[in-house]
């Protein structure tokens, strides 16, 4: 049996649909020639050790993000510690490192691919150095979305982290093939909702950074507002949702928190996992001029939140019936 592989190499970030084009054509290429599909990926990010502390916040834990490439079509995902020797390799050592380590029958990159020191290499290079090494290059094309505006876009990394920092949750859903989510424990809060009958469940978002890197490359947590979503709970339970994110400027919280009100949820949930999934942007956050209006702006979120998740599994019906 052949020890070769076809290879495809990045952060990856929230395999997001530009990054499972690449994965499809790896999977083609890997089917037609039977040869396993190894995906190689950085943790942390390179960034993290060129320039610290510039490294972008991560869209998905690296758990996370292995089950993703995977579900696209990886037989294998090798996670690769960007060291200084590593990342000091030149275009052309790096890409010997790669034939060595992995014997690539083909590389399936997309065309912006840059490798080696200084970022040096580019898809040209490593068609040349494919000839020179007997492996096979295939140049995946960019995926464009298009927005709820209508509008087109290229999808990257840094374009769908650019959407959550303006709260555009639904166009990341757009982006990613899926919903954007933050996972979290359960930790107590302050118990203010209980008191006006809206209790909501407060999540450690530090948990969310992940499980590498001492938690240095923490969860990107979108925007400060309040959205619809879902939770999902560690049974597989799913609770529509009203998501709040923010420092609650109403009671002069000051501490930026994620809390989420789940509809129709009677039970205990400290210390359990949950997984907020934000589906669409409702408002901003702001102060009002007491409790009682904050309560009724709850109330009104609260509808809202019913009557868009009602729509939306309208929606998806008429899809799965019109399919």
């Amino acid at each position: 049996m052949s020890d070769r592989s076809i290879i495809t190499i990045g952060n990856f970030d929230g395999v997001h649909l530009g990054h499972r084009t690449i994965l499809a054509e790896a999977r083609r290429l890997g089917d037609e020639r039977q040869l396993p599909v190894k995906v190689l990926t950085f943790d942390p990010h390179p960034a993290a050790v060129l320039r610290p502390g510039t490294q972008p916040p991560r869209l998905s834990s690296m758990k996370q993000r292995v089950e993703l490439l995977k579900e696209a079509g990886a037989d294998e995902v090798v996670v690769l510690e960007p060291t200084t020797d590593l990342l000091g390799l030149t275009a052309e050592q790096f890409v010997e490192h790669l034939c060595d380590q992995y014997k690539p029958a083909g590389i399936v990159e997309g065309g912006n691919f840059r490798f080696g020191r200084g970022r040096q290499g580019d898809i040209d290079m490593l068609k040349s150095l494919g000839e020179q090494m007997d492996f096979d290059v295939v140049v995946a094309e960019p995926f464009v979305a298009t927005l709820n505006d209508l509008l087109t876009a290229l999808v990257s990394s840094t374009f769908v982290r650019w959407l959550l920092s303006h709260g555009r949750v639904a166009d990341v859903e757009r982006c990613l093939g899926r919903t954007y989510d933050v996972a979290g424990r359960v930790v107590e809060g302050e118990k203010r909702g209980r008191t006006i009958g809206i209790p909501t469940v407060n999540l450690d978002i530090e948990y969310a950074c992940g499980e590498s890197n001492n938690g240095l490359q923490c969860l990107l947590v979108p925007a400060d507002g309040v959205y619809v979503g879902s939770a999902v709970l560690e049974d597989g339970g799913r609770w529509p949702a009203a998501i709040s994110v923010g420092a609650k400027p109403t009671v002069q919280h000051g501490r930026r928190v994620v809390e989420a009100h789940l509809i129709g949820f009677g039970g205990d949930l400290y210390g359990r996992a949950v997984t907020l999934q934000f589906r669409r942007w409702l408002r901003d956050q702001r102060a009002f001029a007491d409790v009682e209006s904050l309560k009724r702006q709850i109330t009104r979120d609260l509808d809202e939140a019913k009557r868009l998740m009602t729509l939306d599994l309208v929606d998806c019906a008429s899809k799965s019936v019109t399919a």
